[in-house]
């Protein structure tokens, strides 16, 4: 999944999942020679600036146009047409590095009641911010723990608007279930989580071992049916992670046609890797997953 993205997902994208090692950045107890140290720290720099441009190029942008109806028009104004202009956001981005969840709770209040839609917040917000946190961290205008901070009040609110989201389209249910994981130390799940969303809103069943609960997934998958399994990676680093837990997942699948697909930055700049971890497909960004395991699904069933 070369320069990663912020936030890892399963697909090719976004929330890219970048991994902030303590280590790597060197906060490890036992400080390591310096030139080792300032490597470790560009290459953490690398991962987190590609995990933010992840989140904004693909990430978000599927999530918003996985909700919408076919044949509808697109209640986002067409591109150029942004509802945030760029000092907007650089004062939500002031909040949202700042000390006050409260200020930055109060500032998409005010948005939401001046009628500005939670797609709207997504892709002329959130995702916008998330690219300036990444460009903020190269500049070294932010370190990483401001970033990280940032990053989950990014992902507190896209819990908090979610039930919003789910409801300003109304998609029925259709009887699937997908399981997304990662890595129990990833220290980033906002990609991940986006990645869920765009399959609800398509009406999965979505369930899964986000944000290192440290559940192992093939545990998970042999006691509850999954269709889809989505895994996501934040570096190469955890490619030898993932061709395990995808060979340990299909064996113990309730599901023996479950479908695999993986995601991260890495992905995003080798597609064709999927297919060497084992997995069944990747996707070129977040909106297109749920369809790309769809058609996955169909056609495992004409198979049988």
């Amino acid at each position: 999944m070369q320069r990663e993205s912020p936030g890892a997902s399963v697909v090719s994208s976004a929330e890219p999942e970048c991994e902030a090692d303590p280590a790597a950045l060197g906060l490890h107890a036992a400080v390591p020679a310096f030139s080792s140290l300032v490597a470790r720290n560009n290459e953490a720099k690398e991962r987190l600036a590609h995990l933010a441009r992840a989140i904004e190029a693909d990430v978000i942008p599927r999530l918003v146009e996985a909700h919408r109806q076919p044949g509808t028009a697109a209640n986002h104004p067409e591109a150029g047409a942004s509802t945030q202009s760029s000092d907007q956001v650089a004062r939500f981005v002031a909040l949202i590095v700042g000390d006050s969840d409260a200020d930055v709770q109060a500032a998409v209040d005010g948005k939401r009641r001046a009628g500005v839609s939670v797609e709207a917040l997504y892709l002329d917000l959130f995702a916008p911010s998330a690219r300036l946190l990444g460009e903020m961290w190269c500049d070294d205008a932010c370190d990483f723990s401001t970033v990280t901070v940032a990053l989950g009040r990014l992902q507190r609110l896209l819990r908090e608007l979610s039930p919003a989201f789910g409801t300003e389209v109304d998609y029925p249910a259709n009887g699937r279930r997908a399981m997304f994981a990662q890595p129990a130390d990833e220290q980033h799940s906002f990609g991940l989580s986006m990645v869920a969303e765009f399959f609800r809103r398509e009406g999965w069943d979505v369930f899964g071992v986000v944000g290192g609960t440290g559940e192992d997934p093939a545990v998970r998958v042999r006691r509850e049916w999954a269709d889809v399994v989505g895994l996501s990676i934040g570096s190469e680093r955890r490619l030898e992670w993932l061709r395990r837990c995808i060979a340990d997942l299909r064996t113990a699948s309730r599901n023996p046609g479950v479908v695999v697909m993986v995601g991260g930055p890495i992905f995003s700049l080798h597609p064709d890797w999927a297919a060497n971890v084992g997995a069944d497909a990747t996707a070129r960004d977040a909106r297109e997953a749920p369809r790309v395991a769809s058609r996955l699904l169909a056609a495992t069933r004409v198979r049988r």
